[in-house]
């Protein structure tokens, strides 16, 4: 847990994400990615000499036999306040739009529906626990699939609903989430969704995976092109 909370120290120190007096509102999926996250930040907050305080809040996007009971009795173990948000998403995007690539949409919605609450209970920071393989697959997906290089920065202000939203595991790899998961016996869900490992996101994994293999350096490399943005040879510079 040492290099999960040294990472996250780094990444909070590097892009000013955490500030005293903060009410940081975790999206907790139930993924071991949230669940992890909600422990560090309750570890992060003791240790930091930070005074802030966290709630969770979980969209339920309607799915049967989604496991609502794990992630609430998890938070309650730590102490921290757990909000369900319950929605009927699951229909809108696989019945009435019957959408053939239902991820963005998902995604768009399930934002809206977390931001939303957030706003009405008068909080402004949001935390979502996308990693270093997060970041990079999205900027693999942007690049070979619409033509862009572009990816989530590590803090994102939404002008238009007054919400902040810090990422700090962006400099993390899922590697050690996967050790210290194990390590501390931090539980998940299983994701209800149909589409779950079908999509895009996992045809960038495996392509990650592949360059991986020849170059293990290569997702160091890649978070260090992105960081490093004052130096770059694209065609709007001579």
């Amino acid at each position: 847990m040492k290099r999960v909370l040294g990472h996250l120290r780094r990444a909070d120190e590097k892009y000013s994400m955490i500030n005293g007096g903060d009410t940081l509102v975790v999206g907790l999926s139930g993924g071991k990615d949230s669940m992890l996250l909600l422990d560090a930040l309750c570890l992060y907050r003791r240790f930091s000499r930070k005074d802030f305080r966290i709630e969770a809040y979980t969209v339920d996007l309607g799915f049967a036999g989604f496991d609502i009971r794990t992630i609430s009795d998890y938070c309650a173990s730590l102490g921290i306040a757990h909000t369900v948000i319950e929605t009927k998403i699951s229909t809108i995007v696989f019945e009435s739009r019957d959408e053939r690539s239902p991820c963005a949409l998902c995604s768009k919605l399930r934002k809206g529906a977390l931001f939303t609450r957030m706003k009405e209970n008068g909080y402004e920071k949001c935390v979502f626990a996308h990693h270093r393989e997060d970041c990079i697959e999205s900027f693999l997906l942007s690049m070979l699939y619409e033509g862009r290089l572009r990816t989530f920065t590590p803090v994102t202000r939404l002008s238009r609903m007054g919400i902040t939203l810090i990422r700090p595991f962006i400099l993390l790899p899922e590697k050690e989430i996967k050790a210290a998961v194990k390590r501390r016996g931090v539980p998940s869900v299983e994701n209800p969704c149909p589409v779950s490992g079908e999509t895009k996101r996992q045809e960038m994994k495996r392509l990650l995976a592949h360059i991986g293999a020849g170059n293990p350096k290569a997702r160091d490399r890649i978070m260090t092109a992105l960081e490093n943005t004052k130096e770059y040879s694209l065609w709007d510079k001579p």
